[in-house]
């Protein structure tokens, strides 16, 4: 297993670069858990109470000369607050990741100033040869949170006016009677 090391910065809490290099054509098993200083750092970029379990499970395989295809699973507890009582709730979050990785291709010079319109099976941008596995555990936990949590059973009750309800013609017919 592989220990997550932090290197706390906003834009990537979780850093654990794999090269292309460094993956043999049979594949490589990675296994990370987030350290406290990581889940502590991630926490404050997802918007989390707190994050005690954060780890990600990946294989990756190579996909011709210069591709890499990673699949795994990222887990994690996550402590979140309900939307309608504002109490704490702890929340279980995972995702299963299939990605393939590549180098960007070269624009050409008439593409260039048209803008492509990406598609949904796009392979991701392989950057120098590299894969950031934390920051791709990071978005794929991200992702995997639910935006409204609630607790079991909660259920929102809207303020009741205790005034009667006057129609929109209210106005007219006080001026009718006066």
């Amino acid at each position: 297993m592989a220990e997550g090391k932090s290197q706390n910065t906003a834009a990537a809490p979780w850093r654990v670069l794999i090269a292309l290099e460094d993956v043999p054509e049979e594949g490589r098993h990675v296994d990370l858990i987030a350290d406290e200083s990581v889940r502590a750092a991630v926490a404050r970029v997802a918007g989390l109470r707190q994050l005690p379990r954060f780890t990600a499970s990946f294989e990756l395989r190579r996909r011709g000369a210069d591709g890499l295809h990673v699949a795994g699973v990222v887990s994690a507890t996550v402590g979140q607050t309900c939307v309608v009582t504002l109490e704490p709730l702890r929340n279980e979050v995972e995702e299963t990741v299939d990605l393939v990785f590549v180098p960007p291709r070269p624009v050409a010079a008439a593409e260039e100033g048209e803008p492509r319109a990406a598609k949904w099976d796009d392979p991701e941008p392989l950057t120098d040869g590299v894969v950031d596995l934390g920051a791709l555990a990071t978005e794929f936990l991200i992702l995997g949170l639910d935006p409204y949590p609630r607790k079991p059973g909660a259920v929102f009750e809207p303020p009741q006016d205790k005034r009667p309800k006057e129609g929109p013609f209210a106005v007219l017919s006080k001026l009718a009677k006066g």
